[in-house]
């Protein structure tokens, strides 16, 4: 039987020069499991001092440091009641000078499920990875989860500096949030390209492209470079079959057809080089090198088609932008506290709702289908629609060093219980990965449902 608070102080005060003292403090419950989002709280520094003159702060006050602690400090802080006086020699008080009430800091509730943030965390907590889990209907965010983590505990009891080396020393990164970043999507990107096509009407998804082998080039201009797929296919080189067999191939033939101009429009339709409006600051969407307003070059749109080139878009982005497949064409905002307004319309129309029903089929059919390349995603009693993706990172033929980053998104419909999940996820390295990045997330993934 596990001892209580009370009798673990009586037995410690039973030893001689053993005193106990109490202290509020703040105390994280899921302190690995959500450190990245929930942040820490530190006593100030003489620069936090300097950088907050005059908002009530003293030497003895504790400040956010990261996460939602910073993001929220002048809501969650309290304030400290102090008064300043003039009195006699018997300490009575003559004349007030200034005073200031105690004020407690204001709560505040997050849509996150913890159990589902804790479940996720351990489901993926030794792999280098990120996990989004959104309410597709209703924007909430269920679960942020980056991993490594650390636990945010350590900072708030005082952190020794064999433990800060440790975690600023360790390969992981444990510190490194990864779902505020951007990354190469990879397939997973290839319903996007599909839902901007059908969008514009530069894709017929009954036109036949044509068979044209695992490696294609435009023509002689392009030198010795091609755009390759993996494996090939039977059937018509349709959308379906290309989402279903995740062709390459295609989705650089449709947007060569579509041109940079239209493609770098209809992006920028769906929040590329734009702040999210969110408490943490997310990194923006690119489809250009340093965040530019075109692509450059045929083989880069080319690439760009199918979710490489300079592509590199945000989870969270991510999340948003297949909710507008989910949700016949508008992109639901991601929001983060209980008390916003739910089922925000972040971008009206951003795919026609022919579009991103035509879509959402298809990425179902991917799992159900028996030549779907995500088959093994397939769950009795549900219905999810989802895209595997695999991001190439090396810079060259030669760079063996950049590795490469697994992703599944997926997201139920029409499920029973009327809670439906939009998941975007990654894991990083995963040609360390016997695996495959891909289907080491599904196999993460059906546990949830399971």
């Amino acid at each position: 039987m596990k001892a209580s608070e009370s009798e673990l102080e009586n037995s410690l005060l039973e030893i001689p020069g053993v005193q106990v003292n109490k202290v509020d403090g703040r105390v994280y419950s899921l302190g690995e499991e959500a450190a990245h989002l929930i942040g820490y709280v530190q006593s100030v520094t003489a620069e936090d001092l300097e950088n907050h003159q005059g908002e009530g702060y003293t030497s003895t006050s504790v400040i956010g440091k990261s996460g939602l602690e910073l993001a929220y400090e002048d809501t969650l802080r309290g304030i400290d009641g102090t008064e300043i006086y003039i009195a006699d020699s018997n300490e009575n008080k003559i004349q007030e000078l200034a005073k200031q009430d105690k004020k407690d800091g204001e709560n505040i509730t997050l849509t996150i499920d913890s159990s589902l943030q804790a479940e996720v965390y351990n489901l993926m907590k030794e792999d280098k990875g990120l996990f989004v889990i959104m309410e597709p209907q209703t924007g909430e965010l269920l679960a942020l989860v980056s991993t490594p983590s650390y636990d945010s505990n350590d900072f708030t009891v005082g952190m020794t500096e064999s433990k800060w080396n440790e975690l600023n020393n360790d390969e992981r990164n444990p510190l490194y949030n990864r779902f505020i970043q951007k990354y190469c999507p990879g397939s997973t990107f290839k319903a996007v390209t599909g839902a901007i096509g059908l969008t514009t009407g530069d894709i017929d998804p009954n036109e036949d492209y044509g068979y044209s082998g695992t490696s294609w080039q435009k023509d002689s201009s392009w030198g010795n470079y091609y755009v390759t797929t993996l494996t090939g296919y039977n059937g018509p080189k349709n959308l379906l079959n290309a989402i279903m067999h995740s062709d390459n191939i295609y989705f650089a033939q449709t947007t060569l057809k579509m041109g940079a101009e239209k493609y770098v429009e209809n992006l920028n339709k769906i929040g590329f080089n734009e702040t999210l409006d969110f408490p943490l600051t997310l990194a923006k969407s690119q489809y250009a090198v340093d965040n530019g307003d075109t692509i450059e070059g045929e083989t880069r749109l080319a690439d760009t088609g199918y979710g490489q080139g300079s592509l590199l878009v945000n989870p969270i982005h991510m999340a948003s932008i297949y909710s507008g497949i989910a949700n016949n064409g508008d992109m639901i905002k991601p929001i983060l506290l209980a008390s916003e307004e739910k089922s925000q319309v972040w971008k009206e129309n951003a795919f026609t709702e022919d579009a991103a029903n035509t879509i959402k089929e298809d990425l179902i059919q991917t799992i159900e289908n028996v030549n779907g390349n995500a088959r093994d995603m397939k769950i009795q009693g549900l219905t999810i629609a989802g895209k595997t993706g695999t991001a190439e990172l090396k810079t060259s033929s030669e760079d063996t060093e950049s590795g490469t980053l697994g992703w599944f998104d997926c997201f139920t419909v029409d499920r029973q219980d009327g809670t439906n999940m939009l998941i975007v996820s990654m894991v990083e390295n995963i040609q360390d990965n016997a695996e495959g990045g891909s289907h080491y997330l599904i196999s993460k993934i059906r546990k949830l449902f399971e």
